[in-house]
């Protein structure tokens, strides 16, 4: 068995599939190659001898320059090879114009809405419009817990500390987030729960919901009642009890839109998960359903490959100022555009941008891109969507619920447990982290390294995500685990 692999006949390096020992021949899909050093599992060795200054190729693409001469054998890694990326660049559109065979039609068991796509879960939704009411809100969560029964699946608060103190672009990001919440098509029923002299209150909030089914949504601004604990349970538990008419019917699969986002990467992320994925988004979409493809920084050095993959010359220019719009946001706040990989992804065996960069995009497949999204911009295209968000885990996560995902698929090779305000699935890249920590990981992509083959996997992981849209609980559901994280770019007051 193979304890190496080189991804394509074009690269420099293979990647060790099991910690290797130095002075043992190791074999790859080509030949063999003797270790000189120990390697761990995840981390890369040089195929051939490289040059000081020589483009190091991987995924057939280059992730950096060697700093040193790196002879056959050797450990390729932070102290031989440095990132090749600098500034904002000019870009050049080159369509490839990709396109998918379509997939057979599949349906999941969701919840129809009188506006807006179906949900995968009916639960009751309290969200405060300023972390001063966080307090009241999660004490309401608690009381509420006693109505969760029935098609009512769960009742959950999303406290944050913001629509207050806000200036310009982080207060209407805020306003936006908030408005997306209270129309998710995973709520049944919401509670907008405001103070009364915020910033962000709640008719600035609902100025920005447009289109919603009014019986499903209440306000309440918590200094104009005596007892803002006994109006707003009386509001939730009239919410529920219009959610318990409500069914879970077949819905086709072409109404899904799912988030797709890693974090905790290691080496084998984008050999394993991001390739697992990358072959759901395919399927999903060529069902007629979305994806959204975010963490922006983490596109930097594989940019080009999303750029040629636009469907028009329009989202080509979209995609553009999405990548140099956040190259700006960094230098305009004096940070360093290139500060990444983090210590995890780096002993892991990721070493660059570049790097982890071929690796993430490997979530997006292969289809064209037909959607650019601002943050906080709803999903309207069907077919892979590119949204600006970082790549802060519940940042990002979060991002992608506020556009319209159902559910995220979230890759990992070191592993984590949190859970966005959507069911937010863990695919291990390596089976090891998926037998030691079950208690959150969903989908172990590792498999793929044992024997599976990629496209069934990725047929496994579409039947695994249809079971979840149909009501079966995530890791993070399991555990308790919804946060939510709005991105903050400006001032505080």
């Amino acid at each position: 068995m193979n304890k190496l692999v080189q991804i394509t006949p074009r690269d420099m390096v293979a990647v060790a599939l099991a910690p290797l020992a130095a002075g043992e021949a190791a074999s790859y899909g080509a030949g063999e190659v003797t270790p000189l050093a120990d390697i761990p599992m995840g981390h890369k060795v040089a195929l051939r001898e490289i040059r000081a200054g020589e483009a190091v190729i991987k995924y057939g693409f280059p992730i950096g320059r060697a700093a040193a001469d790196i002879p056959r054998g050797g450990h390729v890694h932070t102290h031989n090879l440095k990132t090749g990326l600098s500034g904002a660049l000019a870009y050049e559109y080159h369509p490839t114009h990709p396109a998918l065979e379509p997939s057979e039609p599949a349906t999941f068991m969701g919840y129809p809405r009188k506006v807006g796509r179906p949900g995968i879960r009916n639960e009751l939704w309290i969200i405060p419009t300023v972390g001063c009411v966080n307090d009241n809100a999660q004490a309401l969560a608690r009381r509420a817990q006693a109505l969760v029964g029935g098609a009512v699946e769960g009742v959950y608060a999303f406290c944050h500390p913001y629509g207050c103190s806000q200036m310009g672009g982080d207060q209407e990001n805020t306003r936006q987030a908030l408005a997306n919440l209270a129309t998710h098509p995973n709520a049944g029923g919401v509670l907008l729960l405001g103070l009364g002299c915020e910033n962000s209150g709640v008719d600035q909030i609902m100025a920005r919901v447009g289109a919603h089914d009014p019986e499903r949504l209440r306000t309440l601004v918590c200094q104009d009642v005596e007892d803002e604990l006994e109006a707003g349970m009386a509001m939730l538990t009239e919410l529920a009890a219009r959610m318990r008419g409500d069914a879970r019917v077949p819905c086709p699969a072409s109404e899904l839109v799912v988030g797709l986002k890693c974090g905790g990467s290691d080496g084998l992320s984008g050999i394993t998960a991001n390739p697992t994925i990358g072959v759901f988004s395919d399927l999903l979409t060529a069902m007629g359903g979305s994806t959204i493809l975010t963490e922006v920084p983490e596109m930097f050095g594989a940019e080009t490959i999303l750029m040629d993959r636009c469907a028009s010359e329009a989202l080509f220019e979209k995609t553009v100022h999405l990548i140099n719009d956040f190259k700006g946001y960094f230098e305009s706040h004096h940070m360093p555009v290139y500060e990444n990989p983090s210590p995890g992804n780096k002993a892991g065996g990721i070493t660059t941008l570049e790097d982890k960069a071929l690796g993430c995009t490997q979530k997006s497949g292969s289809g064209p891109v037909t959607g650019v999204l601002k943050y906080a911009e709803k999903v309207e295209s069907a077919g892979l969507n590119l949204l600006s968000a970082p790549g802060n885990d519940l940042v990002a996560s979060t991002a992608l619920a506020l556009s319209g995902a159902q559910l995220v698929l979230f890759s990992t090779g070191r592993g984590t447990p949190f859970g966005c305000p959507v069911p937010t699935v863990k695919i291990a890249s390596n089976s090891p982290l998926a037998q030691k920590k079950r208690n959150w990981i969903d989908f172990d992509a590792g498999r793929l390294l044992s024997g599976s083959n990629l496209q069934a996997l990725g047929g496994e992981l579409m039947d695994y995500v249809l079971a979840v849209a149909g009501g079966q609980p995530t890791r993070n559901e399991v555990n308790g685990y919804h946060d939510l994280a709005i991105f903050k770019q400006g001032v505080t007051l």
